[in-house]
């Protein structure tokens, strides 16, 4: 993940954003839940050193109620210490549910603009969503935003997917006539 948010960054792309937890994925073997949650555990510190040092933002889709003191607080460590930061944003959804989110928003929003109570409030919709490992779904995320985003389907797997990969999706990107709906 950091080093395609690196990669991103450094092609000037100011916002980045991975589907690390589904809201679906607790409902998986309690071993592979437990394996994920330890590799967020083990991980988080770094990444959250890594994004301050290179003056990005992490900024938390999903509710972290779910995980347990260590998780929670290293991801409220990471929001706060890089809350500042200018780089650029880095979103990670843990326990994210493109419909939960709108549900939330729905609720918080009463008669205001429901972009405004999204996790991405205040960042633009994606211009680009890369699906890996040959899936051709969305799989709840980022239902709202994804309205006109330009979507990629690749076989290849995510451990798999490097510059190479990046740099044929942003030169196909360029290619494309985006029309937003006109």
């Amino acid at each position: 993940m950091v080093r395609i948010a690196d990669a991103c960054f450094s092609r000037s792309i100011p916002y980045v954003s991975f589907y690390a937890f589904s809201t679906e994925n607790k409902f998986r073997s309690p071993t592979e839940v437990e394996g994920l949650k330890k590799i967020m555990e083990d991980e988080l510190g770094g990444i959250i050193d890594k994004l301050s040092s290179g003056n990005i933002r992490l900024n938390v889709m999903g509710d972290i109620s779910y995980f347990g003191e260590r998780i929670r607080g290293l991801i409220n460590e990471g929001v706060e210490r890089t809350a500042t930061l200018t780089g650029g944003v880095l979103n990670i959804a843990l326990n994210y549910g493109g419909r939960d989110e709108i549900a939330r928003a729905s609720r918080l929003c009463g008669e205001k603009p429901i972009e405004n109570f999204l996790y991405t409030a205040g960042q633009p919709d994606p211009d680009i969503l890369v699906r890996t490992g040959g899936e051709k779904r969305l799989s709840n995320f980022m239902l709202y935003q994804l309205a006109y985003t330009e979507l990629f389907f690749l076989d290849t797997y995510w451990p798999d997917f490097g510059e190479e990969e990046l740099n044929t999706v942003i030169d196909e990107y360029y290619k494309r006539n985006r029309r937003f709906g006109r």
